[in-house]
């Protein structure tokens, strides 16, 4: 009897010693994602140097909402650079009837996307493919100097008068760096116009995508061009508040839906290993510094950096509708990159994530992909692009949607 209590004692101890020993591994083990909701999507692209973020995530976006659709599947590949055409020359004619008054830059927006789609279609990658003449990877760099250069001397030159053949000039700048524009596309089998691949093909409608963000200089539920200069069309976008903003991606993603997200990634806390979070500085500060000799005297920018390591879950900021003003106002919230958002999960904590895709190539941690905390999307969103068909019924009747 003494040897099996004995026997029991020591199996609870060896428990209880592996379960601490568990513990402590887990808490090593970094970031522990769970998926909660994933969304299909297309390959990993990489925009490699060239700032048409805004092409890659919109177009992965629409080739998701195709597969929802039931018009394709996730080997969908549809041409960046068709769309990057279009919209370089549309900016260039607006930028010439302006006088020069415009962002002549490689930037861009969603709505771009869905303008040049319903303006003048879509082929596959195949047919104008990102990467031409043996190239390895993007360079817009030439492209961007040489067509800047032409825009400028045209402005200067033409002192208010436009030449007939402008445009035409203009056409076999980006032709020489982009490629030749096909005429026709063939998708499973059928050939088609780049415009009838769009509705026909891909049964898609560029009606059914909204803009959506969340600022106080404007009034909530009215449409408004977001001030940024990649806005160069000045499309509107709807203004809901923050907690519907978030109302609105969840309910996308849950109802299988995905979303093209537009954000700052400029803070410290979205790292190059798959990861954006927004700590809670002094309150990691507190709980990494309950042993105060290890903070004592080090250097405050020490602290912070130790913090940003991101080693392993900690506490995050509490988002609120001022501190998104206050960045959009002081230009710490811009609009860097534009993103494709298909999924949610959450970290062993139960902290919520957003999966997105980025157009960085099979990078970092997750071979392309990112988790964003719901912290950080809360924070640093400009806007998200969304079927209107996945807001929430009485959002929608706020919008008048």
């Amino acid at each position: 009897m003494k040897r099996t209590k004995l026997f029991i004692l020591t199996l609870a101890v060896i428990a209880f010693c592996s379960s601490s020993l568990f513990s402590q591994t887990k808490n090593d083990e970094g970031y522990i994602f769970t998926t909660i909701k994933s969304n299909p999507i297309t390959s990993i692209k990489n925009q490699g140097s060239s700032g048409t973020c805004w092409c890659f995530s919109t177009t992965s976006f629409l080739e998701s909402e195709a597969i929802k659709k039931g018009t394709a599947d996730t080997t969908l590949n549809l041409s960046v650079m068709y769309s990057v055409y279009w919209s370089y020359m549309d900016k260039f004619i607006k930028y010439v009837r302006l006088d020069g008054h415009l962002n002549l830059a490689e930037g861009g927006a969603f709505e771009d996307v869905t303008h040049t789609f319903r303006d003048y279609g879509v082929v596959l990658e195949s047919e104008m493919p990102t990467l031409r003449n043996g190239e390895k990877r993007v360079n817009f760099k030439e492209m961007t100097a040489v067509s800047q250069g032409f825009a400028k001397a045209f402005i200067n030159v033409a002192k208010g008068q436009i030449s007939p053949r402008y445009a035409t000039a203009y056409d076999e700048i980006l032709k020489t760096y982009l490629g030749e524009l096909p005429t026709t596309t063939t998708y499973r089998g059928v050939t088609y116009s780049p415009k009838d691949l769009v509705t026909k093909g891909l049964k898609l409608d560029m009606d059914d995508y909204v803009s959506i963000t969340s600022f106080t200089h404007h009034p909530f539920y009215s449409r408004f061009a977001i001030e940024v200069p990649d806005n160069w069309r000045w499309d509107l976008s709807y203004n809901v508040p923050l907690n519907e903003l978030m109302q609105i991606i969840d309910n996308a993603i849950e109802n299988g839906y995905t979303v093209a997200w537009g954000a700052d990634v400029s803070e410290t806390g979205f790292t190059r290993d798959g990861i954006a979070v927004v700590p809670d500085v002094e309150a990691n500060e507190k709980i990494m510094g309950s042993d105060q000799e290890r903070w004592l005297g080090k250097d405050p920018n020490a602290r912070r950096n130790e913090i940003y390591n991101l080693k392993k879950p900690g506490k995050e900021l509490v988002i609120t509708q001022e501190m998104r003003q206050l960045g959009y106002d002081n230009k710490t919230t811009t609009d860097d990159h534009g993103m494709h958002m298909f999924g949610i999960a959450k970290d062993q904590n139960g902290t919520k994530y957003y999966m997105i895709k980025n157009s960085w190539g099979k990078t970092g941690k997750y071979d392309g992909i990112w988790y964003i905390s719901k912290s950080f999307v809360e924070y640093k969103t400009m806007n998200i692009l969304v079927n209107k068909n996945a807001i929430p019924t009485a959002i929608r009747k706020k919008l008048g949607i």
